[in-house]
């Protein structure tokens, strides 16, 4: 993946959806939003932003993106959403697993990164024909357990 950012094994758990067939622009802005967050609250988001009932605001590519009450730009990337919500649930069930306490995560890293592009091509008039390729996305979470206070 690439990110190096410090993080304890003893404190962490991490999860890895490879090559996701969903775009690695409305990953970046969902999980944009998702860092800092407790698992179940980013968990409510993730299920809010597939009910259309949050949107998601977008702070790059945003030149047609129609504004929300509220919010400003924002879309509903429902597709990355269902996508993310594996992952961190992925994430959480590592985190049981290895015997931390997974009610007590936050999100500490969030990425997305794009993946190998799947080639395909569409038949057109004549025996010719274009491409029609899709975008695969790599996203990548790592859960910190949080001290109790």
């Amino acid at each position: 993946m690439g990110y190096t950012q410090e993080t304890d094994p003893e404190k962490t758990s991490k999860a890895i959806g490879k090559e996701r067939g969903v775009s690695p622009k409305n990953c970046r802005e969902v999980l944009k939003e998702l860092k800092g967050m407790t698992v179940e609250k980013a968990k409510e988001y993730l299920q809010g932003v597939i009910e259309l009932k949050v949107a998601v605001p977008h702070t790059r590519y945003k030149k047609y993106v129609s504004p929300k009450p509220g919010v400003g730009p924002a879309k509903y990337p429902v597709n990355a959403a269902k996508a993310i919500l594996e992952v961190v649930e992925s994430a959480r069930a590592n985190a049981e697993y290895k015997g931390l306490d997974a009610d007590n995560m936050k999100i500490k890293v969030a990425c997305a990164h794009r993946g190998r592009i799947e080639k395909s091509f569409m038949p057109r008039a004549q025996g010719r024909s274009t491409p029609w390729n899709e975008q695969t996305t790599n996203i990548e979470i790592i859960l910190e357990e949080v001290e109790a206070s």
